[in-house]
């Protein structure tokens, strides 16, 4: 139970990668202020959600994830899809599909040019924050497989708690697709996370040494300064005047002296703060919320990366999966092998997938992209900035059972980057526990439609190219034709959603009608009050968003440091 008259020098709500990054950053400075870390969900502690290869399972664990949907959805033909939300120290790192890419230099580099501060959030800084974060194994068993992956030690960190890399070894068809791909004209990238994610490669997994890695390893070894309360869902922040003093969960009240920072993401933090009285007045009248604060960004410019796949199924002789997945007893008897050390089948099969980030010019040449505003189309165009990712060999029986009983197929998918359908979250009821509206708006805007089409016909098209196409005996799902309208339509009935929600608190300059923090992470019009997680973020970085979630919890966290000297001896 919470203290009315005991005070921590700051409380973060949220234990997802922003928190946990920022509760292990702030509890561990010179000055050891006490730090209260608050966590809506469980202590998240079942090693078995740890196995590498059943990453892609986790999710539907009901304990560790809010089981959040989205409001029927007019671009998508009015469909109600998934919004995983993860639940328990760890949040979404502990349900995520484990891809660990930072996104590109200029993403960063963007950040600091809207907020005018290329010290705190240019790339330069946040690489060395990357760099901070992990230790990355990119050691390769197999030796005609090491050619694949060439990344170069200066882009990577090998004394942080996250534990980053690719699997020892791999599925037998993984080096045949990449080469495949390749010779279709994909370009190669020997190392995403290099600050230029263009080109093809190997995906660096959130895993090592066949054990998934979470948001949970920043809080081993922690100082006794640092109290974690699980099971606590935060209602609102307590407010004196306008300024912040704590926060109100079920039947307790926590107190700070410093700052309270809010790092339940996306699609909660707005939720908190508009329960507070922080947010669009009219919006708050709505449920006779008092009003506290009027910010109208708040719960606006919500961005996603709606992805559509293509399935096909392949040569038995192309691939190993049905000895494996085919064989209750195999997986069984590798599920015990893994529990006792953590090697065998489990860190081979579901674990090495490969990726990719692309310029498409029949996106940028199209009437839809010379239609949006200068600075969207300059920022496009910068070196590092794709249109689109491309995974090659998603297991969808694991996400989906039952979807395949012969599991020589691969599943390759299409996202799309940069997109204008700008979404929101809203209120629907005076009642804190119950979840906000989520409305992404996917496939609204024209941009978009036209940019899906595109992206989806170079896929098809590397698809058919005889390097890849000999091994293919059939398709399993795909448009019904390669027209535009059944291109579009095929992505407004099979798309969905990556769980990448971005910017619902986004930070900006003073004065911009669309932020809602400063640049010092602090909410404007509030004393004492702070978001650190991916609602701040103004660009949806290309990436797979949680290793920007980490680094957002980082950039926090040197914030504070150097606002209170945290740091000083």
């Amino acid at each position: 139970m919470g203290s009315e008259t005991e005070k921590y020098d700051y409380i973060i709500v949220g234990a997802g990668p922003a928190g946990c990054a920022l509760a292990a950053s702030l509890s561990k400075t010179t000055i050891r202020p006490r730090v209260l870390l608050l966590e809506a969900g469980g202590k998240n502690e079942d090693e078995t959600k740890r196995v590498d290869g059943k990453r892609w399972t986790t999710f539907s664990t009901p304990s560790l994830n809010w089981g959040y949907k989205t409001t029927p959805q007019e671009g998508c033909n009015g469909r109600v899809l998934d919004y995983s939300r993860g639940k328990g120290i760890g949040g979404g790192s502990a349900i995520n599909f484990g891809v660990y890419t930072v996104g590109a230099r200029d993403d960063y580099n963007t950040w600091a040019e809207k907020v005018e501060d290329q010290e705190t959030f240019g790339w330069e800084a946040m690489q060395q924050r990357f760099k901070n974060l992990e230790t990355f194994d990119g050691t390769i068993d197999t030796e005609e497989n090491q050619k694949y992956a060439q990344p170069k030690p200066a882009d990577h960190g090998n004394q942080g708690s996250l534990r980053t890399g690719y699997a020892k070894k791999w599925e037998s068809d993984v080096p045949l697709i990449l080469e495949s791909l390749w010779e279709s004209g994909f370009a190669q990238n020997p190392d995403h996370n290099s600050g230029d994610p263009l080109g093809m490669g190997l995906m660096i997994n959130s895993a090592s040494k066949g054990r998934r890695t979470t948001a949970a390893d920043l809080l081993i070894d922690i100082p006794e300064n640092l109290v974690i309360v699980t099971d606590t869902p935060v209602q609102r922040v307590l407010m004196q005047e306008k300024k912040a003093i704590g926060v109100e969960t079920k039947g307790s009240k926590y107190f700070a002296s410093k700052d309270v920072i809010l790092s339940a993401g996306s699609l909660d933090t707005p939720k908190i703060l508009m329960h507070s009285g922080i947010g669009p007045t009219g919006e708050l009248n709505k449920f006779n919320i008092p009003v506290i604060q009027d910010l109208p960004a708040v719960g606006q410019g919500l961005k996603d990366h709606p992805f559509a796949p293509i399935m096909l199924m392949r040569s038995p002789e192309s691939n190993d999966r049905n000895s494996f997945y085919g064989s209750e007893e195999a997986m069984d008897a590798a599920l015990t092998q893994w529990n006792k050390d953590n090697t065998g089948p489990w860190t081979q099969y579901g674990c090495q997938v490969s990726c990719g980030w692309f310029k498409s010019e029949k996106v940028t040449s199209s009437q839809e992209f010379k239609d949006l505003e200068a600075s969207v189309q300059q920022f496009m165009k910068k070196e590092t900035i794709p249109q689109y990712e491309i995974i090659a060999g998603f297991p969808v029986h694991l996400v989906f059972p039952g979807t395949f009983q012969d599991y020589s197929y691969v599943c390759l998918v299409a996202f799309l980057m940069n997109e204008q359908s700008s979404g929101e979250v809203r209120l629907q009821s005076s009642n804190p526990d119950d979840p906000l509206l989520f409305d992404p708006k996917f496939l609204t805007h024209p941009f978009d439609q036209r940019a899906v089409v595109e992206i989806y016909k170079h896929l098809l098209e590397a698809t058919r190219h005889p390097s890849f196409a000999k091994d293919t005996v059939a398709t399993v799902l795909a448009p019904e034709s390669d027209s535009d309208e059944d291109i579009l339509e095929f992505w407004r009935n099979n798309g969905s959603t990556s769980w990448h929600m971005t910017g619902t608190v986004k930070m900006g300059k003073e004065g911009d009608a669309d932020a809602a923090v400063d640049k010092r992470f602090r909410v404007i019009g509030i004393d004492n009050l702070r978001v650190a997680d991916m609602s701040v973020v103004p660009v949806l970085t290309n990436n797979h968003t949680q290793a920007t979630a980490y680094v957002t919890g980082v950039t926090c966290a040197d914030v504070l440091i150097r606002e209170y000297g945290l740091d000083r001896t």
